[in-house]
């Protein structure tokens, strides 16, 4: 039975009856006959074919999630008569916003796969929304509200840092315009963000303090705002695990330094909610957790 299901996952995982086949050495019609008699004794149409797409049924996708389950069991089982209880193995997916997961995420995978060498890992990186359970991601990163239990529905979060936010500015800009020394003063001011980052949630005397205004160029990528406020194109709110080395070797500097972004965001470490969490997932989230750390290096310098 395990091997109809690791056959079927398989072919869920790589989208093809072919690509599934080359990795457990069946031919794409040896991989169709098993799947048609797996979907036979089941009762129950499994998958959706056609010569050029290849997609699960609602009744194929609820099978999968508890496969994937079953399968990740059933190696933790192994594991612990083997003697390597709880030793992760697999295809681990993840998925993390863009700037976070390139500078944060990937440098440290090395390390993970080298503690772990039965895992395989495939890391998305993306700024758009992530369905979880519709794309089959194991573990995401989130940047999102503190305190929100489970983050969303059908998922439960892992907090792994803080994210400090600051105001900033190179310092060629601030030359040529100016530092505001009030929040009313970036009403005049060149502000920079990317599509739905405006208004800004500042915390001020009395609270949170809600800053509009549009940004002077309009993008939908994060990436380009921190580019636009190195360029001296105006302000940015920014994290400070994106710019930490600009503020500290003086690329960019902190303006109104009283009234940081609002505290209440961290960095989450996202998972689907089951009774039964693979090895790999538990591995990646304490080997985030222990590089991070209470103060995460990237505020460590950081005199602000």
């Amino acid at each position: 039975m395990d091997r109809e299901y690791e056959l079927f996952a398989r072919v869920i995982e790589t989208g093809s009856l072919a690509a599934a086949g080359r990795t457990l050495k069946l031919s794409p019609a040896m991989v169709s006959k098993r799947i048609a008699a797996l979907e036979e004794r089941l009762g129950a149409r499994l998958l959706h074919r056609t010569t050029r797409k290849l997609a699960t049924t609602e009744a194929g996708q609820r099978f999968y999630e508890r496969v994937v389950e079953i399968l990740a069991a059933s190696r933790e089982a192994e594991n612990l008569v083997t003697g390597v209880s709880g030793a992760p193995s697999g295809r681990l997916r993840l998925t993390a916003p863009t700037s976070f997961g390139r500078l944060h995420v990937a440098p440290h995978l090395k390390p993970f796969l080298d503690a772990w060498p039965r895992l395989e890992i495939e890391l998305d990186l993306s700024d758009g929304y992530v369905d979880l359970v519709a794309e089959r991601i194991d573990l995401a990163i989130r940047i999102a509200p503190s305190g929100v239990s489970g983050i969303e529905n059908g998922l439960t979060g892992h907090r792994l840092a803080p994210n400090r936010r600051v105001l900033c500015a190179s310092p060629g800009y601030l030359k040529q315009h100016g530092a505001p020394t009030r929040l009313q003063d970036l009403r005049r001011h060149r502000l920079l963000a990317a599509a739905a980052q405006l208004p800004w949630r500042l915390q001020g005397r009395a609270g949170t303090v809600l800053v509009q205004g549009e940004s002077v160029v309009r993008t939908n990528s994060s990436e380009v705002v921190r580019e636009l406020a190195i360029a001296g194109m105006g302000i940015a709110l920014r994290s400070t695990w994106d710019i930490g080395a600009e503020l500290r070797n003086g690329i960019l500097q902190v303006v109104l330094p009283e009234h940081p972004g609002a505290t209440d965001v961290s960095i989450f470490a996202v998972h689907p909610v089951t009774n039964f969490v693979p090895a790999g997932v538990r591995a990646f989230i304490d080997h985030l957790r222990a590089i991070y750390g209470p103060i995460p290096g990237w505020d460590r310098a950081l005199k602000i």
